[in-house]
C-alpha cells in the first residue's frame, strides 16, 4: 500500500472527473492525505475524506491565502479539525518566492494555526518556500513537536534543524527530475524513518508524465525513484513509507 502524504484532489484541475478518478485510485489501493489551503478547500478536504474511507484530510490556511482570512478563521479550522477524518492542520506556512500575503501578515497566520495544533494535539503540514530561516525560527518558537516538511527544497545541513525538532520530510515528483541532484541527495541523506512520499497533485507531475496533470496514481513513478536513490526494492519503500505515515499521522486503520 502506498500513502500519498500531500495532495489536492479538491483542486478545481479534478472537476471534470474527479469522481473516475476517486474510484481508480481506490483499485489501486492508494491511501490519500487530502492538504486544506484555505477555508473552502479545507472543507471540501474534509468532505472527500468524509465520503471516502482512503482519503484523510488536513485542515488549514497557505501563506497564499494568508492576507484573506476571515476573523473568526481559527474557530473555523478548530471546528473542523474536530472531525476524527482530520489527521494534521495545513497546509500552513511561509512562501517568499510569490508573496501573496505580506510577509508579516504570513508570519501572523502561520503562528496562530500553530497554536491551533498545539491546543488540538495535532502534527502540522509546512510550506516553505524560499524562507527556511523564518520558518524554523517560528516552529522553535512555537513549541511544536510534531511536523511534516511538504515537498522539502532545503539543504541536508539546513534539514538537521527541522530533525532536530522530531520532523519529517515528504518527498513528490521532483525526485524523479533530472536536474533534482540536490533534492535526490537529501533523500538519501535523511533517517529512513522520517520520510513519506507525496504528489503534491495537480502539480509537480513525475517523469515520464511532466506536462500532464498530476495525480495519486502517479505515485509509483516517486516510490520507484526513492527505491533506487536508497539502493533497495520499491515493496522496501513502500513500507518504510507507509509505517512512516502512520506514525506521522497516527493513523491505526490502514
Amino acid at each position: 500500500m502506498l500513502v500519498d502524504a500531500h495532495a489536492h484532489l479538491d483542486d478545481k484541475a479534478f472537476e471534470s472527473d474527479r469522481e473516475k478518478l476517486l474510484e481508480e485510485i481506490e483499485s489501486q489501493g492508494i491511501v490519500v492525505i487530502n492538504a486544506g489551503s484555505d477555508l473552502k478547500s479545507s472543507l471540501k478536504s474534509l468532505e472527500l475524506a468524509r465520503k471516502h474511507n482512503f482519503i484523510y484530510a488536513c485542515v488549514g490556511v497557505h501563506p497564499h491565502e494568508a492576507s484573506n482570512v476571515p476573523a473568526d478563521y481559527l474557530d473555523i479550522l478548530r471546528e473542523l479539525a474536530h472531525d476524527k477524518r482530520v489527521v494534521a492542520i495545513g497546509e500552513i506556512g511561509l512562501d517568499y518566492h510569490y508573496n501573496f500575503s505580506p510577509k508579516d501578515v504570513q508570519k501572523k497566520v502561520f503562528e496562530e494555526q500553530l497554536l491551533l495544533a498545539k491546543e488540538l494535539g495535532l502534527p502540522v503540514v509546512v510550506h516553505s518556500r524560499e524562507a527556511l530561516c523564518d520558518t524554523l525560527e517560528i516552529l522553535e518558537k512555537s513549541g511544536v513537536k510534531k511536523g511534516l516538511m511538504h515537498c522539502y527544497s532545503g539543504s541536508l545541513e539546513e534539514a538537521q534543524d527541522f530533525l532536530a525538532l522530531g520532523f519529517y520530510f515528504s518527498f513528490g515528483g521532483i525526485l524523479t527530475f533530472k536536474r533534482a541532484e540536490k533534492t535526490r541527495e537529501v533523500a538519501a541523506g535523511l533517517p529512513r524513518d522520517r520520510v513519506l512520499l507525496e504528489t503534491d497533485c495537480p502539480y509537480l507531475t513525475p517523469e515520464p508524465f511532466r506536462g500532464k496533470r498530476n495525480d495519486p496514481t502517479r505515485l509509483p513513478y516517486i516510490a520507484r525513484a526513492l527505491a533506487k536513490i536508497w539502493g533497495i526494492s520499491e515493496k522496501e519503500v513502500e513500507e518504510i513509507t507507509k509505517s512512516n505515515a502512520k506514525n506521522f499521522f497516527s493513523i491505526d486503520d490502514f
